[in-house]
């Protein structure tokens, strides 16, 4: 069984050989299973991060250079972890690289107006 990070990296070295209709559908999948990393990190990050009091929950957010706020309630903070995690992995950076490749081309997932 392939893994999500597989699928992405396969994905991101098909891109540069596609253009058009092609890459937005390379893109498309990458960015379904991108979004589906981000949770399965979320969902992770919630269940490791569930005992921390709301101290250490702030210390680990500044910790990871994500900005406080006072209006950020717990599951916020959460999720910004889990973002922060996500995006260092293989798998964020092969699509992050491969959406600012495809947006060089005029390529994005984004509905024309």
């Amino acid at each position: 069984m392939m893994t999500t990070t597989q699928r992405i990296l396969d994905l991101a070295a098909a891109a540069p050989a596609s253009h058009g209709e092609d890459l937005v559908l390379l893109l498309g999948e990458a960015n379904e299973l991108y979004q589906q990393g981000l949770r399965e990190r979320h969902r992770e990050a919630a269940v490791r991060l569930d005992a921390l009091t709301p101290a250490d929950l702030r210390h680990a957010a500044e910790t990871a250079g994500i900005p406080g706020d006072a209006s950020q309630d717990r599951d916020e903070v959460i999720l910004l972890l889990a973002l922060s995690e996500w995006e260092m992995t293989p798998a964020a950076m092969a699509y992050a690289e491969m959406a600012a490749a495809a947006a060089r081309q005029g390529v994005c997932l984004l509905p024309e107006e």
